[in-house]
């Protein structure tokens, strides 16, 4: 449809030869902040791989559809000028470049233009203290030597330095303690307030939502999205968890593969066994 900003139109995806995410069918319209959540292994980080181009994962079926534009075979490069982002849950250390000079050369990447210091510096100086970052940061090296809250709200900052269309964010709440998560909260509620940017969160948390709206919760499972709700879903995942959520389909599925790797340690025993003369 014309008014969404995101459509994942039955996308599965594999890694190698293995399928890791089945016929996933999302929309996210302009504004609106979508919660993904699920136990760990489901796959709701595989997503956030998949929408921003990582090669190492491979749409096999389905579209992905960006601001009217198919990206499904688009490289990161493109998707980020197009306006995608996403945040790591480990961002990694870049020695030798500024948090300074990363910033300002995306920027420039991104909108094609030459980015004037001054007004740079003052904006990003601004944002910093959102975020409760020291200026002295702006020229150390990208990551190298932060905290693991420290990188986190580096992560923030260039959210709101890049100011993307769509936010994907990557358990950017883990690790955090809880004066951290409301900074962090406050960075992601200021780029939805003041750019009426979109945000897919990626969560087991529940804090780093206090403050903001939640349009839609979806709950994936083995690579599969099997419950979609409102905002107050999120409560009752965090009181209740998933099972109810889960398929039973799903949960047979869980049974027969344990069943069949307990089957196959018995029978590797018993070869072992066999090959040391039955002692």
């Amino acid at each position: 449809m014309a008014d969404n900003l995101l459509e994942i139109q039955n996308v599965s995806v594999n890694i190698g030869d293995k399928a890791i995410l089945h016929d996933i069918q999302l929309n996210i319209k302009k504004g609106e902040i979508h919660v993904l959540m699920g136990p760990n292994g489901a796959g709701k980080s595989t997503l956030g791989y998949t929408l921003m181009g990582n090669p190492d994962y491979s749409v096999s079926s389905g579209r992905i559809v960006f601001d009217g534009n198919d990206i499904t075979d688009e490289s990161t490069d493109k998707r980020a000028k197009a306006g995608m982002f996403l945040s790591f849950q480990d961002p990694l250390e870049v020695p030798g470049i500024s948090l300074e000079s990363f910033i300002r050369s995306s920027q420039q990447q991104i909108t094609g233009e030459h980015v004037k210091l001054f007004p740079f510096k003052k904006a990003m100086e601004e944002s910093m203290d959102i975020l409760n970052i020291a200026h002295g940061y702006a020229e150390r090296d990208l990551n190298v030597g932060f905290s693991g809250g420290e990188k986190k709200k580096s992560e923030i900052l260039q959210l709101l330095m890049l100011k993307p269309k769509l936010a994907i964010l990557d358990e950017t709440d883990s690790g955090l303690d809880v004066d951290a998560v409301r900074t962090v909260s406050r960075g992601i509620e200021e780029f939805q307030k003041k750019l009426n940017g979109s945000l897919l969160i990626i969560t087991h948390s529940t804090k780093i939502l206090e403050s903001l709206h939640v349009d839609y919760t979806h709950v994936m499972v083995k690579g599969h999205i099997v419950h979609t709700g409102d905002g107050s879903l999120v409560k009752d995942i965090n009181e209740n968890g998933f099972e109810k959520y889960i398929p039973q389909e799903i949960k047979d599925a869980e049974r027969k593969e344990r069943l069949a790797a307990a089957a196959k340690a018995a029978m590797d025993a018993v070869k072992a066994n066999a090959a040391n003369g039955g002692l």
